[in-house]
């Protein structure tokens, strides 16, 4: 049983929103400062929130034709 997923798949969904974010802020605001900031805060809040989504998830190793019975 694989307990976590690809950690590169993660890092690659965190580092696009980190991008996305930074550049409507630096857009926004016209200060690249700011937008490396909330760039990398919403970088760091995005992998945090993958990784407590991955370990909430818990797969079913049951088989779907025997009965769940304890």
């Amino acid at each position: 049983m694989k307990k976590f997923a690809n950690l590169r798949s993660y890092m690659i969904i965190a580092s696009i929103t980190g991008l996305f974010v930074g550049v409507l802020v630096s857009f926004g605001t016209r200060f690249v400062e700011t937008g490396i900031v909330w760039g990398l805060g919403a970088f760091i809040v995005a992998l945090v929130a993958i990784a407590t989504l991955d370990l909430s998830y818990k797969p079913d190793d049951n088989d779907p034709n025997l009965p769940r019975l304890r």
